[in-house]
């Protein structure tokens, strides 16, 4: 991975300490902890509870998915290390432990996990903060410096998103495929206890060998948060650019994915070179052009043009959801003053000398996602190589406002991510 990605820090708005669930000495037995130590604002939600009370969501949904073991043995093994490289080796091994775990429970290989939906994407998300947290307010037994706490919350978080898992055979019998997905987001609007289909969607697709009319096709997929300094660490670029640059075991297929309308699942046409500003998960905001990513070959586009098979994704079997091939993009009226005024929307091509307003998956992290990894993509020189965009139908909330869960929510769940991977059956062909 690039040094950029490796220094990267996930530790981007903090707040003062709350007491967490999870993290006093009834846990851990030890109490090696200083609550004093600022969280992300992302950690300060795990003691987020329903508008009418009851358990924090968060520590709920890791209990019901059978997480809670996971997350109190990673504690206890923090708390009994003796060194800096011990320490390391524990949190790099928990990290792709909790990625391991999420896939292998979401596919139906760990059935004595828990109660929830084998689909729940929450568990994992919830149970990486609970983790994070513990990490960040750990006070070991030796010397840590501030640097060397920042690498391991990187390794930590790298492992638990399934960036470290990503190596796809020799060999030209198997085709292969890297898909990404995200976390849970608008937990300030929507509320704590919303899943993402693309994330879901993710854990259903991970190892997964997929029959297609030209062979089998092996599926490696990763998650990423909602977090735009993620991106400007080249989260994005570490993940697909590093797939790509093996050349014995370079992807065939590359498509991000997130969640976008109702009802619907579109196949975006163009990304644009523009962030909107809107808050992410730590509330922090970002407005103008996507910032490159330091170590790797990117153009300086605009616009970059899907090279997904589209139409053969549209021809797959139905699911429960249309599938729509979506051309929109949108330009600054005055290229000499990009921001100003109202973006122009349309459905032919971006013209020379044009300004990105908007892709046509919006100008939020989902169309980031796209716009870097196929801008690497093209600087890498594999400009026919397919990639791009699937933005699946919002799955909404259970019904209940009190509810974590119901049969409603887990059906569309289900429906939604099954037919992700149907599409991705049609992508890799």
């Amino acid at each position: 991975m690039p040094r950029s990605w490796r220094a990267l820090l996930p530790v981007l708005v903090a707040a003062p300490m709350l007491a967490l669930p999870g993290l006093a000495t009834a846990e851990t037995g030890t109490d090696c902890f200083d609550k004093s130590v600022p969280l992300t604002v992302e950690e300060q939600r795990l003691t987020a509870t329903l508008p009418g009370g009851g358990p924090a969501v968060g520590p709920e949904l890791i209990r019901l998915a059978g997480f809670d073991a996971l997350t109190g043995d990673f504690t206890r093994k923090l708390c009994g290390s003796t060194s800096p490289r011990r320490a390391e080796r524990t949190v790099a091994d928990a990290g792709r432990q909790l990625w391991r775990t999420a896939v292998d429970r979401a596919q139906g290989r760990r059935p004595e996990l828990g109660t929830l939906d084998r689909y729940d994407d929450r568990p994992l998300y919830w149970a990486r903060l609970r983790m994070s947290a513990a990490l960040r307010q750990w006070t070991p037994r030796f010397p840590l410096a501030p640097d060397v706490r920042e690498r391991l919350l990187t390794a930590f978080d790298q492992g638990s998103r399934g960036l470290d898992d990503v190596r796809f055979p020799l060999g030209k019998l198997t085709r292969r495929v890297l898909v990404s997905g995200f976390d849970p987001f608008q937990l300030d609007g929507a509320g704590v206890r919303i899943s993402n289909p693309a994330g879901a969607s993710a854990l259903q697709l991970d190892g997964k060998v997929l029959q297609t009319p030209d062979g089998p096709a092996l599926v490696h997929t990763v998650t990423f948060p909602v977090v735009w300094s993620y991106f400007d660490k080249g989260i994005v670029e570490s993940a697909f650019g590093s797939a790509l640059r093996d050349r014995a075991r370079r992807p065939d297929v590359i498509m991000t994915v997130s969640q976008g309308r109702p009802g619907q699942f579109d196949i975006e046409r163009w990304a644009g070179n523009w962030r909107g500003g809107s808050p992410d998960n730590n509330r922090a905001s970002s407005t103008g052009p996507v910032p490159p990513a330091a170590g790797w070959p990117q153009p300086d586009v605009q616009f970059i043009e899907t090279t997904l098979p589209y139409a053969r994704m549209q021809a797959a079997p139905p699911g429960a959801y249309p599938v729509k091939f979506n051309q929109q993009f949108c330009v600054w009226p005055d290229s000499s003053h990009p921001g100003a005024g109202t973006p122009v929307c349309r459905t032919d091509s971006p013209r020379p000398g044009e300004i990105a307003a908007s892709g046509g998956g919006g100008t939020y992290l989902s169309n980031e996602s796209m716009f870097r990894s196929n801008r690497v993509r093209v600087g890498l020189g594999l400009p026919d190589l397919p990639g791009g965009h699937l933005h699946t139908p919002v799955l909404g909330q259970p019904t209940a406002p009190t509810a974590l869960t119901d049969q409603d929510f887990e059906s569309r769940r289900h429906a939604i991510a099954d037919q992700v991977v149907t599409l991705a059956t049609a992508a890799a062909g």
